[in-house]
């Protein structure tokens, strides 16, 4: 039904784009660092999300030569509302990709690295396998780097996967809630809250030991208490990690930010998490799921390690 409120808009106009707050702008990546790992994931034909989900922090990132690789091609069997990766009928997994990825996170001497990957729902199982085979060849190539995934949710195949995947022993296991539960239906539509709580749940419980981490982006329409109830939700799932960050539009066709948070909201909300248990937080409007990740890890390994030395004290009292 049309509008008639309002009058239509001229055939062939764009929608606007919001205008940024100041705290939220980056600079265009020119520096020679960012060129020379562009040029190292063309030669290797490897994707990162840094560029399929037009991540602003890129320019820092690339310029030391960190990146996000994301396995399993670039197009996306899911249409999310936020995200910017292409969507439709992916192709064949790549044999090569596991070894690419190896000899990339070795050409760049990566202390840590982070493997993502679109939606495989076409697979049969979810690309789980592939994740496996990546975390594989990176233990036989450059053992000393230690490795977070960022997987999907496995939807109807989750337990096996993440089995197998748990099993081939990645330092963290990060899966994004994304959003607060209300807003599924229209961010997230192909996924489901509470089953990606407890894929959260089974890595735990397959294996104690892996840190977990998730994260949410803020600006959607979500309140301020349902933020706390996905704190709580993590906390109750055994999380270590929370990442909380600004949404950005990638484009005029995606979701709009409703609301952009202050760097003020997200520090509070950052003391809340904190109090809340989490082993780390990232708390700012620029704050990405792989963002500082490798000094994160560093950040999250030496709390755990506090955290049982303090436990152990208490029981030799």
């Amino acid at each position: 039904m049309n509008d008639l409120s309002s009058p239509p808009k001229p055939e062939g106009e764009q929608p606007k784009r919001q205008r940024k707050p100041d705290w939220i702008r980056v600079k265009a990546p020119v520096s020679k660092g960012y060129h020379e790992t562009r040029k190292l994931m063309r030669d290797l034909s490897l994707n990162t999300v840094c560029e399929e989900a037009a991540c602003p922090n890129i320019g820092e990132c690339w310029d030391k030569k960190h990146a996000t690789v994301m396995i399993l091609g670039d197009v996306c069997t899911r249409a999310c509302a936020f995200c910017n990766v292409k969507t439709g009928m992916p192709r064949m997994v790549d044999p090569m990709e596991p070894e690419n990825v190896a000899i990339a996170a070795g050409q760049m001497g990566l202390n840590h690295i982070v493997i993502t990957s679109v939606d495989r729902d076409d697979l049969p199982d979810g690309g789980a396998d592939q994740f496996v085979k990546v975390i594989k060849a990176l233990r036989r190539e450059t053992p000393e780097t230690t490795i977070e995934i960022l997987t999907p949710d496995f939807r109807g195949k989750m337990r096996a996967a993440v089995e197998k995947i748990c099993e081939a022993g990645p330092d963290v296991y990060n899966h994004n809630l994304e959003t607060v539960p209300r807003l599924y239906p229209t961010i997230r539509p192909g996924a489901r809250y509470y089953a990606s709580l407890r894929l959260l749940e089974e890595v735990k419980a397959h294996d104690p030991l892996i840190f977990t981490k998730s994260g949410i982006m803020l600006g959607l329409g979500e309140q301020r208490l349902e933020v706390h109830q996905v704190m709580d939700d993590m906390r109750s799932a055994d999380v270590d990690f929370i990442t909380m960050g600004q949404y950005l539009q990638p484009t005029p066709k995606h979701a709009k930010v409703e609301d952009f948070v202050t760097p003020k909201a997200f520090a509070a909300y950052g003391s809340i998490a904190r109090a809340k248990g989490f082993l780390q937080v990232a708390s700012s409007p620029l704050t990405r799921s792989s963002y500082h990740a490798g000094d994160d890890f560093a950040v999250m390994k030496a709390a755990r390690e506090e955290k049982l030395a303090k436990e152990q004290a208490r029981r030799n009292a």
